[in-house]
């Protein structure tokens, strides 16, 4: 569900209508919900209310603070995987106590920073991350509380590119390690083991993957306490897929019914590390038409938006509904959308049938709230787009556009 509808033909995101939005603020120009997202966390909040758990936002989703912000106010906590999103979860009002610092690539700078800043824990992903973490902790006269990341190899049955729990990923710990790792992580002096971790992938469709990673982590869990550890959190990671076309997903409560009569079993807090389901389809890109273009028997819209500031269609193919902004009842016709950019990979839809539009008209990429303006770059020196949150009947610019000055920010010429 999301607060994106038609009011008199013309799309508004909330009761705001979506060419206000770009007049004022001019295209491309991200949109988000704020009532979608407290919407979307809150059902996934209340799916899991029986089961002691904490939810942290994945901040690498959409890291607006304008975003994390209103998650925050909810009650949400954050999952990181940079010093940079520590900063910008922090900033946004997330409490320390609730972020859990994952990724597999950690710096030790980064460490201390989150060490210092007395943060949940880290998913620790592996050995010498491990050895590395006891050092700097050691150094600071304080100790790590971590999980390890386990790989279930189990098959989400999603995107390669976004699949990470199998044993070939480069993400955690295989089970056949896995416990020798927990011996040595609960003999080093300033290392606290209190969890396990997993995550298979990312827009995972299926609540089965799901229950067999938990299953296979769980009986991890039964060997570990064996061994005398103290396991308080189970890690479930996050995934949970989305609806970008007119596709099945289940619900948060599907997922909550499936995996909860194991999460009870084992007696954990468990923790959600969930950012497209709340974010993905609070979102719109906005974009406007500059040209028809027509090649042989080949169509192209030509539109201000393109790869740098959406890049999921190059990258992965991904299909997004595209939606005019004002519905003028025109016939459909088979189109390329296509930005501006010098590759031919710069596209947002192919051989896609949408109601003819017009140079100037205005075009919503739906379902652009997750991996959108986060992945967006400066390539062919293309300002980056600005962010606007709507609110009821307002809305605010939460990211400005950038200035041609922005581009060359901390740069020098040379005479």
């Amino acid at each position: 569900m999301h607060a994106f509808r038609y009011k008199d033909n013309v799309l508004c995101g909330e009761e705001v209508p979506l060419d206000r939005v770009a007049e004022e603020v001019g295209t491309p120009v991200y949109v988000y919900s704020r009532r979608t997202i407290r919407d979307h966390y809150r059902r996934l909040d209340d799916a899991f209310s029986d089961i002691p758990h904490l939810i942290c936002y994945s901040v690498k989703a959409n890291s607006n603070l304008a975003v994390i912000s209103v998650l925050a106010g909810e009650g949400a906590g954050a999952d990181i995987v940079s010093g940079g999103e520590l900063y910008r979860a922090l900033k946004a009002g997330v409490p320390p106590k609730k972020i859990v610092f994952a990724g597999i690539g950690k710096t030790a700078e980064e460490m201390v920073y989150a060490l210092r800043s007395g943060i949940l824990m880290f998913n620790v992903e592996s050995e010498t991350e491990l050895l590395l973490l006891d050092r700097v902790a050691g150094e600071l006269g304080m100790r790590a509380d971590i999980a390890l990341r386990v790989n279930p190899d189990v098959d989400p049955a999603t995107h390669p590119y976004v699949a990470t729990g199998l044993k070939e990923a480069k993400f955690g710990i295989g089970m056949g390690e896995a416990l020798a790792v927990y011996r040595r992580a609960a003999a080093l002096p300033h290392i606290q083991v209190v969890g396990v971790h997993q995550h298979i992938g990312s827009q995972i469709t299926s609540v089965e993957p799901f229950r067999e990673a938990l299953e296979r982590t769980g009986e991890l869990v039964r060997s570990l306490r064996n061994m005398g550890l103290e396991i308080r959190y189970i890690n479930i990671g996050g995934g949970f897929g989305i609806p970008y076309g007119e596709e099945e997903v289940p619900y948060p409560v599907d997922y909550a019914r499936a995996l909860a009569p194991v999460l009870r079993e084992h007696g954990c807090t468990v923790i959600l590390e969930i950012g497209r389901m709340i974010v993905g389809n609070a979102g719109v890109l906005l974009t406007r038409v500059l040209y028809r273009k027509q090649s042989g028997e080949k169509r192209f819209l030509v539109v201000d938006a393109a790869m740098n500031d959406l890049i999921r269609p190059s990258l992965y193919g991904a299909f997004h509904r595209i939606l005019p902004v004002v519905d003028h009842g025109r016939e459909e016709e088979t189109v390329d959308v296509v930005g501006p950019v010098c590759e031919s990979g710069d596209f947002l839809a192919r051989d896609r049938v949408l109601p003819r539009s017009e140079p100037g008209d205005l075009l919503a990429v739906m379902s652009a709230g997750a991996y959108g303006f986060v992945m967006s770059s400066n390539y062919n020196s293309r300002r980056r787009a600005a962010e606007v949150m709507v609110d009821g009947e307002d809305f605010l610019v939460v990211r400005q556009r950038e200035s041609l000055e922005d581009l060359v920010r901390g740069e020098r010429t040379l005479t």
